[in-house]
């Protein structure tokens, strides 16, 4: 049973970034190059999502990069002090060096610094949470900063309606007595081509026939972009993310009805409409920004709690559970507490003209 409890550190505060293009789902034009079965009405209705932050030139590293200069200037840290640097996206810069390299020398951390890269996707936020953490536990590190997102893909010729840009900084601290967080994490490995990149990496090397087309679930892909089971997605994550939040309360101990906000990967309305019925929440606790980003893989859940409680959360005690699920397949929950958190101003990134 994959549990895991640490104790004395605690959110110091969550910054997000994103594009500041968008693009409308309900008023595409020929630049949206959109692709999907569904009436653009429909298809608001029955995913969620209206509109998106989109970019062309961007990368994850450069909307994390301003979300964590905008987050260091709002909790007034010295760069000096951050010890730790813990980058997680599927959409690195490069193969080789790790991103979390580059942004170390790129906000300017000390080179006595811990800095490694994460390839999850949506289950992203909550596993590089439980690794930052654990850096911390001991005290030895202080300070350290979880960057997590996605933006330009390697290579996607159309831009899906579902899916938007968004780079999340998260600043975590070392404190003496605080609760810390509670973990509940899960992985099925049998499920790995539900979501998937077929080519590109050592197994499958890129070669001529990854550029071949071929018909996916009704849209014409190619080997190097990233495809996905939808039906088997969907049952996946109605299954997991209830029994995962469940199995953390029963675990630990506590009703996990208490808790002020549920905060869940933003994959589609549908789906997350029928996890909160599931589990018999008050939707009033369960806020969500697919509506104005998409879904945006790992940075969902921080993105979420920049763009929907701002100005709800800083003060007073807040009880979270976050849940998220998908790529993998994997899931992770986690339950905590914040008080005094900083939630910066939502990051609007130019494109890059570099």
């Amino acid at each position: 049973m994959a549990f895991l409890e640490l104790k004395n550190v605690r959110i110091a505060g969550i910054a997000a970034g994103v594009p500041k293009q968008v693009f409308s789902n309900l008023h595409p034009d020929e630049s949206d190059c959109i692709s999907t079965e569904y009436a653009p009405e429909d298809f608001v209705n029955v995913t969620g999502v209206e509109e998106r932050r989109v970019s062309d030139t961007l990368t994850t590293s450069d909307l994390c990069y301003e979300a964590a200069e905008k987050l260091i200037a709002d909790l007034g840290w010295n760069k000096t002090d951050i010890e730790a640097i813990v980058f997680v996206s599927q959409t690195a810069d490069y193969w080789l060096p790790a991103t979390s390299c580059i942004l170390q020398d790129r906000l300017g951390l000390s080179k006595e610094c811990y800095a490694t890269d994460g390839t999850l996707g949506c289950s992203g936020w909550v596993y590089g949470l439980s690794q930052v953490a654990s850096l911390l536990s001991t005290g030895e590190i202080k300070k350290a900063l979880l960057l997590v997102g996605d933006a330009k893909k390697r290579i996607e010729a159309t831009h899906d309606p579902l899916f938007g840009h968004a780079g999340t900084a998260t600043a975590i601290e070392y404190k003496e007595g605080e609760q810390g967080f509670k973990f509940h994490f899960g992985t099925d490995g049998s499920g790995y081509d539900a979501i998937i990149i077929p080519d590109g990496g050592a197994r499958n090397q890129v070669s001529l026939k990854s550029f071949e087309t071929e018909e996916i679930e009704g849209k014409m892909m190619n080997r190097l972009q990233t495809r996905m089971k939808g039906m088997d997605v969907f049952s996946f994550g109605i299954t997991t993310a209830p029994k995962s939040i469940k199995k953390l309360s029963e675990h630990y101990g506590f009703n996990y009805q208490d808790a002020d906000y549920f905060v869940f990967h933003q994959a589609n309305m549908k789906m997350n409409n029928m996890i909160v019925k599931k589990l018999k929440l008050d939707a009033e606790k369960v806020p969500s920004c697919m509506y104005h980003f998409g879904n945006t893989s790992s940075a969902s859940i921080p993105l979420t709690i920049v763009s929907q409680l701002k100005g709800k959360v800083e003060k007073q005690p807040t009880r979270f559970i976050c849940c998220g699920f998908g790529v993998g397949l994997s899931w992770g929950t986690v339950a905590f507490e914040v008080e005094n958190m900083i939630v910066s101003d939502l990051v609007e990134v130019e494109e890059n003209t570099k």
